[in-house]
């Protein structure tokens, strides 16, 4: 399994997602990818990972949605490549039409940091099949603009098609129904505000992002062996 990891200027949480593959996906080769790389052919796995892209001007992700390697994104989601946007990596992937909604400043307006229970609503996705139904899993967040809005009609949509992932179990940010992470209609991107990366070891406080990296690989070796 092949996996790039996408650089933007202000991306600050490239080398730890770099270190939850090579710690957690067994015979993942994985690589930094600068945002200015047309290219994405031949990656299983791109993760948009968290940070400030362009110094979080204008609006979080809003530049770097413009950044030429995110054209490669699109299309090798559609593709069906994995995707997976963390934090600033989710207000990417919304900025750019991956998927729906938007990040708003957080209620209270504070930059939030701490460890967060989440619910997993959905463990039937490439990116949860090792965790179990409703399961409580802790999951560290780091974000001033986390607050998940999208209008009714979107929310209905998500909610009929079961694309909410993960909801807060104590709402940080004011996100709409306790949204914490959402796929897209096809299942193969997934945008959440927590961050798995860092929560790779029981030393960091948590182990409970392990699984989200294997369930990615399980559901590659999965299809590769259907295609095979």
């Amino acid at each position: 399994m092949k996996v790039a990891v996408l650089v933007f200027p202000g991306s600050n949480c490239d080398f730890d997602c770099v270190h939850a593959v090579e710690e957690t996906m067994t015979d993942a080769t994985v690589e930094r990818v600068w945002h200015t790389n047309p290219e994405l052919t031949g990656y299983d796995l791109i993760i948009v990972p968290g940070g400030f892209s362009y110094g979080d001007y204008l609006r979080s992700g809003a530049i770097a949605r413009f950044a030429p390697v995110m054209n490669a994104v699109a299309k090798a989601a559609e593709e069906g490549v994995y995707v997976l946007g963390i934090c600033n990596g989710f207000q990417i992937l919304t900025e750019a039409g991956l998927l729906p909604g938007v990040l708003r400043r957080n209620t209270g307006m504070k930059f939030r940091c701490h460890g967060s229970m989440l619910r997993v609503v959905r463990p039937d996705t490439a990116f949860t099949s090792e965790y179990k139904q409703d399961e409580r899993i802790n999951i560290p967040i780091a974000h001033g603009e986390g607050n998940y809005y999208c209008d009714e009609e979107t929310l209905e949509k998500l909610q009929a098609n079961g694309q909410i992932v993960f909801t807060y179990e104590d709402n940080p940010n004011g996100s709409l129904n306790d949204i914490a992470g959402i796929v897209n209609e096809k299942g193969n991107v997934l945008g959440m505000m927590p961050h798995p990366e860092r929560a790779v070891s029981d030393l960091l406080g948590s182990s409970d992002g392990v699984r989200m990296f294997t369930s990615i690989m399980k559901a590659w070796r999965e299809r590769h062996a259907n295609v095979n």
